[in-house]
Parts: structure tokens; sequence; C-alpha cells
């Protein structure tokens, strides 16, 4: 393909061919054309065409003509860009001339910035994959920010080497360990901001290195030396220093204050300092954001346990931070530049400006602060936007004049000629600081990288509003920094009880709260994490992160406060939605602004095969929410509505169930759990086992029964148990095999949590066995339209893991299996990862069964009666073959779909009643039933 575009490329007649042949030849498609619309119209005031537009990715290509520059070529781009609708504004912008594919990242983009350049005979899926697919190809910036996280991991693990064989040799007690690994953090910390120094321009190119080499063989000395002059201010050092050392400027910020010891470096650690670190790799390109986060689990015990290194994806920061307040700025931004250059919009910008430097953020979990970081790089991006389109004449009246003069220097201002010619000598253009944000983080060593993350990103963004206007203002010394807190976000204030207790962030406009606080859930939690929860909620049987929710709802009682979470899907699901946010709103008065519903959180790896995932939403609060508000699924895609409850879907915050002993309508059989064995797999016998055992013991095969869970029904797997209910001391004692196994569970049990039970060792903890009954799987796959139900009789033990009717007829059959009770299921359950958890607490007890005639009522009998005879029909196919939306047979489909007609009638609905309408009557339902409790 390269060969044939190197003699020709025209941007009238060629672009479709070009672009419709490399997506058939890189991605192996062949119908290219569904995936690109060419000519697409865009409106602002006049129709214009994009060259090209990819329609899963929302990416504009512009395309022109074999050798032209591609300079103007984004900027026009840029404008169709800005007049899409958000909805269809993609990452990327591409511009390509058939030799060069130049990749602009619209998250990533300041005025200034080159592109990502790709030689069109280099096009591989490997670094153009996100044309089609969002996140498919890591992005430059991201490629080389886990390089340095690699180099960072590589120098750490030289220093514990020669840290353990100094402890072993002097015999170092825990406390003296710790303290070294501390030191070990803080000098790759100071490590790294050398190295950026020197490749950034902080430095002098090579300062450092030309330093540190030649003196690597006093290397601690040498470092030791050289921490200290930059912590000291230039008037105040001593004399007689080396010249090198003088001319090192002064840092300051805290970086290098405190003396920290650190391993004597051998020749592995130096080797990888000057070599790999220094002259193998330029530190400039790194991005704050993402390598704060591959730096943190470089030094964190705790992710060092996993494999590789990882870090939040940027287009996951900003699912929080767009919606919680940065599209909004940029709306308001981009309605200001819209319109025409005048002394009026001179006025606003300048307010808009203001406005962005009182604004104040904090993150009260934000290990190696990456929300800040990408909250400060995006309002710093938007000033820019500010300071660029500025007149000249402002610029300079910002400098020396106040505002009330300013617009008299504003109105001959001109928009034409070299603007940063005409800017030389502004200090105080820039208005947004890093002060402006706030963190709390528990590791001391995360607090740094956090710290050191955002100077990063300060001198970067200083360095886009270089290359805008020249400014007197110096990089260094750094801006002294202690906004982010080494402490726990959950601790008290000092006489304060939980009601009082806060995070003590002044702020004099706006606070935004953000951020992904640790998730822990109930089994995870310690002795004094699960004192929180029961501190904060009244009961202890809640995931942690709803803590910080419970704290954040304190502070939006100021309406001018929002707060956004990322959390697990847990929070929103079952019986923590009521036991979280229903509590939240009647204590605080909490609604909820916008909302992401379940999707999955991927920490990026550099080997994509181990991308850890979890299943998490993103819920904001305030006491003031939106008229209309968003609603995004699983995929980013939202809709606005009225409200949004606290399943995370739409309709109003009393629709929420609460956990219920018994069920709330009259006459309803009661559901139980199966039996749990409490064996240890002695009471089982396995499939594989069963032939064997039987011949070497037959005595017990009258005991045996099968024995099924969720997976054993649901995918019809054979499995037996010793079921010896009745079964006297003296037969057990005749059958060897059963009496080893008898005894091996007693030993078990009685050093188990639950000793009592090695009295009956020979039975399972319960001991459930009806003559018939339904049963239902408590784990099983979303994907399934229909959770499979079934009847059993006395020949069948069902587990712990499945719920059961014993008194169960059709009738409750029937209406179990409808779309009316699949509805309230779904919006009422727990989940685990996203399969439903179904409880007789929170799902089969708090469901409002209708009031049949008896017509009605022998007509779902019959209905039901007919999904069993369907199902007879494939006696061979387990539930999961059957009710696989793919290939569950017709006679199956159709036999439901009458039935759930019949559940419809005896309700009084419509049988083609939407999914959403059966959720808001049986509410109204539940309503009625509960009203009293």
């Amino acid at each position: 393909m390269a060969e044939f575009w190197n003699v020709q490329g025209n941007e009238k007649s060629d672009t479709q061919k070009f672009w419709l042949g490399l997506i058939h030849n890189v991605f192996k498609i062949n119908n290219p054309g569904d995936y690109v619309d060419f000519e697409k119209r865009v409106k602002d005031g006049h129709t214009k065409f994009i060259d090209a537009y990819v329609k899963s990715t929302g990416i504009i290509i512009e395309q022109k003509s074999k050798g032209i520059n591609l300079d103007e070529a984004f900027r026009q781009a840029k404008n169709y860009y800005d007049w899409l609708p958000n909805s269809q504004r993609g990452d990327y912008i591409l511009t390509c001339n058939f030799d060069e594919i130049h990749v602009h990242d619209m998250n990533r983009y300041d005025l200034n910035a080159p592109p990502e350049i790709i030689k069109v005979s280099d096009v591989s899926r490997d670094n153009l994959g996100f044309l089609l697919t969002p996140g498919e190809t890591l992005p430059r910036e991201v490629r080389i920010s886990i390089k340095a996280g690699e180099l960072v991991k590589a120098l750490y693990d030289s220093l514990m080497n020669s840290l353990n064989d100094t402890a072993r040799e002097n015999h170092y007690t825990d406390d003296q360990i710790k303290k070294a690994e501390e030191n070990i953090n803080v000098f790759c910390v100071r490590l790294v901001f050398l190295l950026y120094a020197e490749d950034s321009g902080l430095f002098k190119k090579s300062q450092f290195i030309n330093y540190f080499k030649p003196r690597a063989v006093m290397a601690n000395d040498a470092l030791s030396k050289l921490f200290e002059v930059l912590y000291t201010e230039i008037p105040k050092r001593s004399p007689y220093l080396d010249d090198i050392l003088k001319e090192f400027p002064f840092v300051n910020g805290g970086l290098f204050k405190d003396k920290a010891e650190f391993p004597q470096l051998d020749d592995e650690s130096k080797r990888i300092i000057i070599q790999d670190m220094a002259e193998g790799f330029n530190w400039s390109g790194i991005n704050p954001t993402i390598f704060g986060a591959i730096f943190e689990s470089t030094l964190n015990k705790e992710t060092r346990k996993q494999e590789g290194i990882h870090y939040t994806s940027i287009e996951n920061i900003h699912k929080v931070i767009k919606p919680l307040f940065l599209d909004e700025l940029t709306d308001t931004l981009n309605a200001i530049l819209s319109e025409p250059e005048s002394y009026e919009r001179t006025c606003k910008l300048l307010a808009f400006q203001e406005r962005l430097s009182k604004l104040r953020f904090l993150d009260p979990a934000c290990g190696s602060g990456n929300f800040l970081t990408e909250s400060f790089i995006s309002l710093r991006r938007l000033e820019n936007r500010i300071i660029a389109t500025l007149p000249p004449q402002t610029l300079k009246a910002k400098n020396t004049q106040h505002d009330g003069n300013i617009a008299a220097s504003s109105e001959h201002a001109q928009s034409n000629g070299n603007i940063a010619a005409s800017r030389e000598g502004n200090t105080d253009i820039i208005k947004v600081k890093i002060t402006q944000f706030h963190g709390i983080e528990a590791h001391d060593f995360a607090v740094n990288v956090a710290r050191t993350a955002l100077w990063i990103s300060n001198h970067q963004m200083w360095k886009e509003t270089q290359s805008i206007v020249h400014t007197d203002k110096p990089p260094l010394p750094l801006e002294d920094y202690h906004h982010i807190k080494h402490g726990s976000a959950m601790d008290d204030l000092p006489n304060q009880g939980w009601g009082q207790r806060g995070w003590n962030i002044d702020h004099e406009d706006i606070l935004y709260i953000m951020g992904n606080p640790p998730f822990l859930g109930r089994a995870k939690q310690n002795a004094g994490q699960k004192e929180d929860v029961r501190n904060a909620f009244g009961n202890g049987e809640i995931d942690y992160v709803s803590c910080w929710f419970e704290v954040a709802s304190k502070y939006v009682q100021d309406k001018k406060t929002k707060a956004a979470f990322v959390a697990t899907n847990s929070i929103v699901q079952g019986e923590q939605a009521a036991m979280i946010f229903k509590f939240l709103s009647q204590r605080w008065g909490i609604k909820i602004d916008f909302a992401y519903q379940p999707f999955v959180w991927k920490n990026e790896l550099p080997d994509k095969k181990k991308m850890a995932h979890v299943h998490v939403v993103i819920i904001a609060i305030s006491t003031d929410p939106p008229e209309k508000r968003r609603l995004y699924d699983s995929k980013g895609k939202y809709k606005l509505t009225d409200n949004i409850n606290f399943y995370l879907a739409e309709g109003p915050d009393e629709d929420i169930a609460e956990s219920a002993s018994k069920p709330i309508s009259p006459n309803a059989p009661a559901m139980t759990s199966g039996n749990m064995p409490a064996d240890k797999g002695n009471l089982i016998i396995e499939a594989k086992d069963y032939a064997d055992f039987v011949k070497r013991e037959p005595k017990a095969e009258k005991y045996i029964k099968r024995f099924i869970g969720s997976n054993e029904f649901i995918n019809n797997i054979p499995r037996y148990c010793l079921w010896l209910v009745g079964v006297t001391p003296e037969e057990i004692r005749n059958m060897p095999l059963v009496h080893a196994r008898v005894k091996a569970c007693r030993e078990l049990r009685k050093k188990s949590s639950q000793p009592r039970l090695a009295d009956t060792p020979h039975l399972f903890r319960e001991q459930m066995n009806p003559a018939r009954y339904i049963t239902i799987p408590v784990i099983s796959s979303e994907g399934r339209e229909y959770i499979p139900i079934g009847w059993f009789d006395d020949s069948v033990i069902p587990s712990n893991v499945l719920r059961i009717i014993p008194d169960a007829t059709l009738y409750h059959f029937g209406v179990l299996t409808s779309r009316v009770h699949m509805a309230w299921m779904k919006r009422v359950c727990g989940r685990f990862e996203m399969r439903y958890i179904y409880s007789n607490t929170i799902v089969y007890n708090t469901f409002a069964w209708p009031c049949p005639t008896q017509t009605q009522r022998s007509r779902i009998e019959s209905t039901a009666q007919k999904i069993l005879d369907a199902r007879a029909l494939y006696p061979k196919n387990s539930f999961a073959a059957l009710y696989d939306d793919s290939t569950m047979p017709q006679e199956l489909r159709k036999a439901h779909r009458d039935n759930d007609a019949a559940v419809c009638e005896a309700y009084g609905w419509d049988k083609n009643i939407s999914e959403e309408d059966i959720i808001a009557r049986l509410f109204e339902l539940y309503h009625g039933l509960t009203k009293h409790k």
C-alpha cells in the first residue's frame, strides 16, 4: 500500500480510495465504507465538509495532497472539530498528505504542541489501532511515560537489592528497614525531577549528568551535596562551592529540603542512572498525570505485588472531571470566543480567567495526584486559550495597570500582527496556580509523587504559555506547595466526632471534590475501616468507599460545592443502595447531578493481557442539582433526565427497595437458601470419583444424592453428595470410606468459626430436602433475558448458592420466570461484577405479586407448563444453552412470550408495556405494600 501512494496522492481524487484501502489492509475489514463518512457536513453560518469522519470514534481526518505542509490542515480540521456537537467529537484529529499521518490528541493538545507523526509506510494496527476502536493504541506520551516507569522500576529494584544486602549484614530492625525504604522512595522522586529538569529546560542541558558522571565513584557524597545546594538560596551558598555546583539554580518547593540517607549506589545502580535513565532517555515528554501513577505503583509495595505497572487512563479521569466542571467551563469559554472581537469580549475573557483562578479542587484520596494533575492541566489549557486570544495591548496593561485602566488600553487592541513579539515582559499573565489543588493521601511516598507531578505539570504548562507570549517569570524556584497532605481522609479532627469531621479546605468560590477512593468491600476491611463505616452509617456491612460520599455530603451543603467519585458498582445495587444513598439523602438532602452506569474501569498495563478490570460507577452529588441531569451508559453515551435515582436509573429517589425479612405480598410462599456443606469437600463426591467410590463402598450408594449449586444447575454438571440424614452411627461405621470422611469433617469443623457443627459431622449445616421445590441460582449471567428457574424433587440436594421455594406451585413458577419479575430483579438485585445476585431479602421478598382472578391464575399455570414442556423437548441441553439469546429454541421463546402476556394481564397491564413502566408500576405497588412499615 505504501509503495502505491509513494508515487501519487491527490486530495480531490484519491482521499476515499486511500482511506478505504488503509482500513481494509490494516484492519482486515471487507466493508471499510461502513466505518467512514466522507464529506460530512458541518455548519457555522456556512456549510463546510470534513474530508473523512470515523463514525465509531469521532475522529476527524483532514486530507491534503502529496507534499503539502500539514500545519494549516490541522487549523482547518480544528475549526470542524469546534463546530461539531460535543457528542460527535472524538479524541483525535488526523491530518495526512499521503506520506505522513499527523496524530493530534485533543485531550492532550496544547496551542503549540507537535503531533505524533506516523509514516504511511509504517502504519500498522499497533500505532493506528485507535482509528476504529477507542483506546486500542497507547498514545506516544503514554508509551513514553510507561518507559519512564520501567526505568524507575529497574533503579528501584537495584537499590532495594543493595538495601537488603546491607540490612542482612548489619541486622537492621523492621523500623530501620522501613525508614530506609522511605529514603529510597524520596531518592527516586528527586532523581526523576533532576532528569526531567535537565531534559526540559529547567536546568541547562545535561547539567545534572555532567555533574554526576565524573563523580560516580563517590556517588552518594556527590548527590547529597547536590541535594543540599538545590535547597539553598544562591546568596546563602558557600563561596567555596565547586564551580559546577554554583551553576545549579535554587529549586525550593520542599523537594530537597530534608536530608535523606539512601543505600550506597553499586555499579548496577550507577549504570542504570547514567546509561539508561540520563543518556538513554529523554524525560521531557513524560505525561505527569500518567507517569505519576506509574511512578507511585513502582514505589508502592501493595501495587508491586501485581504484575507490571499500571495507571488510570486520562480518558477515565475525564469521565469524572468533564461533567463535573470542565464541560461547563469549556462551553463558557467557547461561547465568549465565538463573539466578534470587541472590548466587551475582552472584559468577558478577563473575568473568565479570574473565575478560573478562584476555583478550588480537592481529591481526598489523591494517591499520585492524577485527578489533580489532569484537572490543573485542563484549567491551564483553558487559560492559555484566553491568553492566546487577548489583544496585545490588554496583556501589556495587565502587567502595569489594574482592571480599571485595562479598558482604556484595550479599546485599540490589535487582533493581528506578531502577538508574541508585542507581549514581552509580562509577569502576571498566569492566574491559575497549583495552590488551587488540594489532596489528602495516606501513603507518604504517594504524597511526594503527587507534589512532583504537579510541579512538572506546572512547568510544562508554563512552557506552553511561553510559546504564546513571553513571560519574564522564571520557572524556578518551585512554588512552595504543601497542599497535598499526608494522612487519612477518614481521621477525626481533634475533639470532634464523625458528624463534624471534615477536610478543612478553604475555598473562595467553588470547591470541586473528586477522585477514586479505595473500594475495599466488607471482607477486605480492617478493624479501623469497619469502625469508620459503622460510625458513618450505623452499619458495618457497607463498602469502604461509601465513607467518602458521607463526608462529601457534608461539604455539598454549601451549594457552590460539587463532588464526584469513582466507586464500585456494588454501592448502587442490592441492599447497599438504600443503606448508603437513601441514608445520605435523608441525612444531608443530597441529589445525584450526573452518573455513569456500571462500566469497566481499566488500570492500563503495558501488557494488555494483564489489564486489571473492575466494574465501577461514577456518581456526582450536590444539594443543588441541574434541572436536567446527565445519565451515562456503559459506553459513555448520555441522555438528559429529570432525576437519577439511587440505582443510577431514571426515576424518583423514593423508588428504592429495602431489605425485607419476609415477603411483602400476602400469601407469597417463603423463599430460603439451600444447604451449606461446611465440609471442605468431605461430604461431596465429584462426578469423576462417583463410580470408583460406589465400587469401593457399595453400601453407600443409597445415601448418595445429586448435589447442585448455581453452576451445576445452569450448566447441567453432575455432582453428588453423601446425604446421611437419619443414618445411624453403626451404619456409618460399617462404611469405612464414609466413616473416614465424616471423621475428617469433624476435625476441620472443630477448628472452624462454627465449632458446634462438629457435633454433627455427618450432616450439612442445613438439612433442606423438600419433596418438590422451585430453585433459582444465586449468581447468573446478566446476558440472559430470563434467569433459568427450575423444579426439583427430593432426589436432588440444593446447595447454599441456590434459592429454593418449597411450597411453590406452577402459578408461582410462571410469575417468577416472567419479564415482570425479571425487570424487578435487574433493578434491585446486587451484582457480582455484572452478573446478577439473586437475594431472597432484597429481590424476592420485596417483589409485589399480582392479585389475579381465578381465570388469570389458571392461564399463568397453563403458560408456565408450556415453558416446562418446551424445555422437555431438549432433555440433554443445559439451561446455559436453552437460555442463550442466540440459541434459545423457538418453542421456548414463544412459551415465555405467552407467559409474559399472561402475567401482565394478571397485573392489568398491556402485554407490550415497557420495562421502565413495569419498574415504575411495581414500585407503586411496593410503596403501597410497605407504607405502614
